[in-house]
């Protein structure tokens, strides 16, 4: 690999390779740096010869990092953080915050936590815009290229290298139904749980949570006639059918009397639900998110 002389390397070139990396768009990083769009293609050249590697990849009508990219984009961001922080002795002050926000969320957290979290950015930092975005399988690569700011996870919840997290708050979950269900007044145990029909909400659709799991364990299989995605979906039809849910207590007790729903003891084993915001390692010492999970744990304490 050849050797790059550091004495020689314009750090002028710094802001728009964070920006084309961010973006993998020639014209919107040029935007963001106050380039025009010939002088951005210029600068990429530079950049690439610099590095010696392509950076940005097309691919049909878009771009692509390298894997050289990839491996870059956190580390410069880190680094133009602190170099940052080296000039900026103002005090931080989020009344004066202007950004969007990112979130991956179910509506379970759209429904409890973000009409406080609105309430209070509304007071103290009213610059700042909220945009919530479903979960998907690439949350992670999408915080690391700048795309996603944070998400919402359970303390147990495997994390990637480059992933950290802080505490939110603590929930459990009830087994949920309609009042005047068949069921709503029995001693439900095991073997009469896995016997109900049930609607399940699965973020990403697929595999066996931990409530098949548990009933594998006791040689038990439940029938799930409806699954979904949404925890508000689950709530709705099972206030109008003898489907049954397993879900966030404090999700189903929030809509219990408007619902018409019974919120029992579930006869699983409980697992603790100990939830948490998830972030990118690499913007740890970013004032502006140590502030927003500070904002985040206060708002969920309140709650």
């Amino acid at each position: 690999m050849r050797q790059v002389n550091l004495n020689g390397i314009d750090l002028n070139l710094l802001p728009p390779l964070e920006a084309l990396l961010r973006m993998r768009n020639v014209t919107e990083a040029a935007e963001a740096t106050g380039l025009s769009q010939p002088a951005m293609s210029r600068t990429l050249a530079r950049l690439r010869d610099l590095l010696d590697d392509p950076l940005l990849v097309r691919i049909g009508r878009g771009y692509v990092l390298t894997p050289k990219a990839t491996a870059l984009q956190p580390e410069l961001h880190t680094a133009m953080q602190r170099v940052s922080g080296l000039f900026d002795f103002s005090a931080f002050d989020p009344s004066q915050e202007k950004r969007l926000v990112r979130f991956a969320s179910a509506d379970v957290h759209t429904i409890l936590f973000f009409p406080a979290l609105m309430r209070r950015l509304a007071k103290e930092a009213p610059g700042i815009e909220i945009a919530v975005e479903p979960y998907s399988r690439d949350i992670f690569t999408r915080m690391n290229d700048g795309t996603l700011d944070f998400a919402f996870a359970l303390v147990d919840t495997p994390l990637p290298r480059g992933a950290a997290s802080d505490p939110l708050g603590h929930d459990e979950m009830a087994l949920v139904m309609r009042k005047g269900h068949p069921a709503a007044k029995a001693n439900i145990t095991l073997q009469h749980y896995a016997k109900l029909e049930h609607t399940n909400v699965r973020i990403f659709g697929d595999g066996l949570s931990e409530i098949d799991r548990q009933l594998a364990a006791a040689g038990l299989k439940r029938e799930v006639k409806l699954m979904t995605p949404h925890f508000m979906a689950a709530l709705a039809v099972v206030s109008q059918t003898d489907l049954v849910t397993t879900i966030s207590r404090r999700f189903a007790e929030h809509f219990a009397k408007q619902l018409g729903l019974v919120v029992l003891k579930s006869p699983l084993a409980q697992v603790a639900m100990n939830e948490t915001v998830v972030y990118p390692q690499v913007r740890k010492d970013d004032r502006f998110l140590r502030w927003m999970v500070s904002v985040m744990q206060e708002v969920s304490a309140a709650l």
